[in-house]
């Protein structure tokens, strides 16, 4: 995964837990805008979330940041 989206993903992570709390879930979906301005970016994540690691629509943030932190 490429620097610029793991740095997003934990930013976004880091965000929600903040506003939210640790039981806080979200999708791949959060970590773009509502515009596709990055298809290739993401396909790269939904590739990493729904083939690489088979996750289930709706995640824990505080999981998809420890799985981002630790390179996975």
């Amino acid at each position: 995964m490429r620097d610029e989206l793991r740095d997003n993903i934990r930013e976004v992570c880091e965000q929600k837990i903040q506003q939210k709390g640790e039981n806080v879930g979200l999708s791949f979906y959060a970590f773009f805008k509502n515009k596709n301005d990055h298809p290739e970016l993401l396909m790269e994540a939904a590739r990493w979330w729904i083939e690489t690691h088979q996750l289930d629509h709706f995640e824990k943030a505080v999981k998809i940041k420890s799985m981002v932190e630790s390179g996975v």
